[in-house]
């Protein structure tokens, strides 16, 4: 039930032309937006008679569904701007299936060129959804997502007010090439920024790379936070199957969008609210499926964020079990060597759902399709073992978010393995501490270093810049650049982009900024990071313990992560 390479195309069209000549054009049962349009009284006049001055006919009012088209299109957030033209196809699935469709514009953010309060705009933009469904004569909607926090905002809003919901993501560019290799959004711009700081790259080459890199439509084609926010959907049963891989100007991501267009009207119909498939089954899917797919140290904070306005417990505890002993299996940046177009030809995330199996937690779950998880994927295949691999012969055994706790974290912190280097999962060192982000700019070249030093990052929660901002991938300093380090432990409350890479204990909780975290605060300390592993009951597998970050009380002042 995919429209990925080798595999059938869902068959949505036809069931609707089934039930537009069995039931006709109008609903049966009075729909949310009969409260609105079926008054025959001065309200319902002045609804119909502003809305008629689009050219809607008589029969636009009779009843059928209608269906918001969450629209997040604009020049400022360049991963989204296509969404203008997705629209038009939604728009002819939902005419198709007997609704009526309404595009309606929201709040657009996008990591790129906002910063540094996005995280702040997540939950401004949630609100603007929340309102504007709850306000309006809607009875379904499909939320049309691209950049980042696009996606954990637009569900965000729409879990609060439960409506039938569906997910058209915009999809990821085409693969960068730039002098005959692979270049990655954003995964390749931390590489070449080091390059450039060390005079091994021109500013000229540097300069000729732009638009190598971002050459067509669409957001990040590593596996990025982007994209991770579109697996994510397509993993909760929120996207039709093979949404998330589709190249933004594949012409079957159109499709995509056309069949969605009819399957929400049908959902309207159904009478499936949001909350029937959005469930704690669903999250824990999707919190494996992250981990197999090696995705963004920001699903964390994304995913509790989703589930409090679900109303469905669930905390870091949770994660940190769920992704324990889960495989690595696709070898995407800044993870691995491929990109997203390539993800797509190998089979896209309905074949990684289908090699994981068993180790989904709950495959029976229900998805938009009508069907579960498992039954959409059923006939999904890889077609390149280079970039999807077994679950017999992951890329690694062990590729799940870790929480820390302890002293230092009390609250939490996270690293993501699979992009960390494993020679510094343990590691001792002096801690070089910055205090904000124009500290670390003012001083990040000079500070007394070595390639042991570990280098904390205080400041930069959400209240500290103000907005947890993508800085804890900050730079290395020049003279470490120069001798070869490319990797140092670095410890930091901020957040990091999803395209990037590195041994990078994030989102330590609770921030310097909201109480004075003494152990955040010292200078000239000595570090000890250890992640530690144990042999889990799968004999042949490694997993995380349940790791903690320590600072000794002895006037030694040693700090352990353990």
């Amino acid at each position: 039930m995919s429209l990925l390479p080798g595999t059938a195309v869902l068959d949505l069209p036809r069931r609707a032309r089934r039930w537009l000549a069995s039931e006709g054009m109008a609903d049966k049962r009075a729909l949310r937006s009969h409260g609105w349009f079926g008054d025959q009284g001065v309200l319902g006049f002045t609804h119909r008679s502003w809305l008629r001055n689009q050219g809607h006919p008589d029969h636009a009012f009779d009843g059928r569904p209608v269906i918001g088209i969450c629209q997040t299109a604009s020049d400022l957030t360049p991963c989204n701007a296509h969404l203008r033209e997705i629209a038009e196809f939604v728009k002819r699935g939902v005419y198709e299936a007997g609704g009526l469709p309404m595009e309606f514009p929201v709040t657009s953010l996008g990591e790129i060129l906002m910063r540094p309060t996005t995280m702040l705009f997540r939950n401004l933009v949630s609100m603007d959804v929340e309102e504007t469904l709850r306000a309006n004569p809607l009875d379904g909607v499909v939320l049309l997502t691209g950049c980042d926090k696009t996606t954990p905002a637009l569900l965000m809003g729409a879990a609060s007010v439960d409506l039938p919901t569906m997910v058209v993501g915009g999809g990821p560019m085409l693969n960068g090439r730039f002098r005959g290799k692979q270049l990655g959004s954003g995964t390749d711009v931390w590489r070449f920024a080091d390059a450039r700081r060390t005079g091994a790259m021109s500013q000229a080459d540097m300069n000729a790379a732009e638009a190598c890199m971002s050459r067509s439509a669409g957001h990040c084609n590593t596996m990025g936070t982007a994209s991770t926010m579109g697996c994510w959907a397509e993993s909760m049963g929120l996207s039709l199957p093979g949404m998330a891989a589709l190249p933004a100007v594949d012409s079957r991501r159109r499709a995509l969008a056309h069949v969605t267009g009819i399957r929400i009207v049908e959902l309207v119909r159904e009478d499936v609210p949001m909350s029937a498939i959005a469930t704690r089954q669903a999250l824990e899917n999707a919190a494996v499926v992250n981990a197999a797919i090696g995705g963004s140290s920001n699903f964390a904070v994304h995913l509790l964020a989703l589930a409090g306005r679900l109303g469905v417990p669930f905390d870091l505890d949770d994660l940190d079990r769920l992704g324990r002993s889960v495989p690595l299996l696709v070898d995407l940046m800044p993870a691995g060597k491929f990109l997203m177009e390539d993800f797509c030809y190998a089979g896209g995330l309905p074949a990684v759902l289908r090699e994981l199996g068993d180790r989904l937690p709950h495959p029976d779950a229900i998805t938009v399709t009508g069907g579960t998880l498992a039954e959409n994927v059923a006939d999904a295949e890889v077609f390149d073992r280079e970039v999807i691999r077994t679950v017999a012969d992951p890329l690694r055994t062990d590729a799940g978010l870790a929480v820390l706790r302890g002293n230092l974290a009390p609250d939490g912190a996270i690293i993501k393995p699979a992009a960390a280097s494993a020679s510094l999962l343990r590691h001792t060192g002096r801690a070089v501490v910055f205090h904000g982000v124009e500290d670390l700019h003012a001083r990040i070249d000079t500070v007394e270093c070595d390639r042991d030093s570990v280098f904390v990052l205080t400041g930069v929660g959400p209240r500290g810049f103000p907005g947890m901002p993508e800085v804890g991938n900050f730079g290395l300093p020049r003279k470490l650049l120069e001798s070869g380090v490319d990797d140092a432990v670095r410890i930091s409350d901020g957040r990091m982009s999803g395209t990037a890479f590195g041994t990078v204990v994030l989102h330590v909780a609770p921030e310097s900024a909201v109480t004075f975290n003494t152990p955040m605060a010292g200078l000239g300390l000595r570090l000890i990071h250890k992640v530690s592993w144990h042999q889990s009951h799968y004999a042949s597998n490694l997993r995380f313990t349940k790791s903690n970050l320590w600072r000794d009380t002895n006037p030694a002042q040693t700090w352990t992560c353990h």
